[in-house]
């Protein structure tokens, strides 16, 4: 059987993804090599949030079909589904897969490896109409490469039409997944031994708005936190995250209803992107920075010192040094844990891509470096307050940092804790393994973003 080489590019839906399509491969009996590896097939899922992640996705197609010029290059995903006309004249391309066809990967390999009509796509079936589609494409995961934290899709699409993104182009409108498909993979994971699990989705505070149309997505309920309830009550399983939210999702009851769930972790990225009431609205953000951080607010009255963090957006067509500081001054006002800073990007068919007023790149560099700064700082402050307390860490990996070995894993807020693998820790922790709970006190850092531990104090194998 033939060998494929597999690589990722951008989201955790696309990782998801990828996950789901090895699992077919394999399945099917396809042997799986590593991508730097010669293979007879590479298949390469794609991003296009920024013009950086178009050429990135450009350079593994390219960097594939060097490493074996007789080997069949597969482009999957949103560069394939926006830049066709690209996608067509590339000549390291020899397969290409929409959004939407993922689910069908194996079949269109195999028919294409049988018939090799010589086309990217076959008969234009491969790449369709993503605009046009209200199917929600059903995948189902049994495993992923990471032994502890699983990420489940429930919803693609996205219905905001940014002024910035190119994700709608990509990804289409809203399409929700069935709560059942959702719970029945859930559960499976949780059997085969994942403690966490994390709903991702292009846009998921709109999960479930396409099941009745007439229903207004921020409502004050979502049937986001509805399912959250319905998972919560999955027997084995020991945290459940989100992945970023809208702001205008966090209400009064849903700040109370999701802390009424000991499952749920005090850790939520709510999308900012700029501090600036007159930016957002440029941007098409559908809130004010006032209503962003009553939202942050709520989750602070309805947790205990959840972690808080976001996306924001440097050098937007038309942004001003005062707005710049307007953002600098709101981001210092919130207090986030961490911080995601990009440089705008300029995206095709995008309204901000042809606003008078594209910011200089020496200036957004300038702002970003700026923002970096203040994020290193206010992560550094979040982190500290674990020094010298107790934590409950679910261990992951093991890892060399500095020469020593070390075990390490998360906090339910998401802080990274490691735990040193020396003679007294390995007498205290004999048979610590990944997957396991344990509470550990904080000692200091190790590194910047890891602190490390002094002691186990409770171990927990279940």
């Amino acid at each position: 059987m033939k060998s494929v080489a597999l690589h990722n590019l951008g989201c955790k839906v696309n990782s998801y993804e990828l996950d789901v399509m090895q699992q077919m491969l394999i399945e099917k009996g396809y042997q799986i090599v590593p991508f730097d590896e010669m293979a007879d097939i590479y298949i390469v899922n794609t991003c296009t949030v920024t013009n950086i992640a178009d050429r990135k996705s450009r350079q593994m197609l390219h960097r594939a079909k060097q490493k074996n010029p007789n080997a069949i290059v597969v482009a999957v995903g949103c560069y394939v589904q926006t830049g066709k006309d690209s996608v067509e004249l590339d000549e390291s391309i020899d397969l290409a897969i929409g959004n939407n066809r993922k689910k069908d990967l194996v079949a269109i390999l195999e028919k294409f490896l049988a018939e090799r009509e010589g086309n990217k796509t076959l008969n234009d079936t491969t790449v369709i109409d993503i605009n046009d589609t209200y199917e929600y494409e059903e995948m189902t995961l049994k495993q992923t490469a990471e032994h502890t934290r699983a990420y489940i899709k429930i919803q693609d699409g996205c219905n905001q039409f940014c002024a910035y993104c190119a994700i709608p182009l990509a990804r289409g409108r809203v399409r929700s997944r069935r709560a059942e498909d959702i719970i029945r993979e859930i559960t499976g994971m949780v059997e085969a031994g994942y403690k966490e699990i994390v709903l991702t989705g292009i846009h998921i505070s709109s999960y479930g708005i396409d099941f009745d149309g007439e229903r207004r997505a921020y409502s004050g309920s979502s049937k986001l936190i509805d399912l959250v309830e319905r998972i919560h009550d999955i027997e084995g399983l020991k945290r459940i995250r989100l992945g970023s939210l809208e702001p205008r999702i966090v209400t009064e009851e849903t700040a109370k209803r999701l802390a009424a769930l000991p499952k749920v972790c005090p850790h939520f990225h709510l999308s900012l992107q700029s501090g600036c009431n007159a930016t957002l609205k440029r941007m098409n953000r559908h809130y004010t920075t006032e209503e962003y951080y009553r939202s942050v607010e709520l989750l602070r009255e309805a947790f205990v010192c959840p972690a808080i963090t976001t996306d924001v957006i440097v050098g937007f067509p038309g942004e001003t040094e005062e707005e710049f500081l307007q953002t600098k001054a709101f981001l210092q006002k919130v207090g986030f844990y961490e911080m995601h800073v990009f440089k705008y990007s300029k995206r095709a068919k995008t309204s901000a891509a042809v606003m008078p007023g594209q910011v200089p790149e020496p200036v957004k560099s300038e702002r970003s470096n700026e923002l970096l700064t203040l994020e290193k700082e206010q992560s550094k402050q979040f982190r500290s307050r674990y020094l010298g307390q107790t934590a409950e860490v679910l261990l992951e990996e093991q890892k060399e940092i500095g020469g020593k070995s070390y075990f390490l894993g998360h906090t339910r807020d998401y802080v990274r804790i490691a735990l040193p693998m020396n003679k007294q820790a390995l007498l205290q922790g004999a048979g610590l393994s990944s997957n396991m709970l344990i509470k550990v006190r904080v000692k200091g850092f190790l590194t910047e973003e890891i602190l490390v531990a002094s002691e186990i104090l409770m171990m927990k194998k279940q």
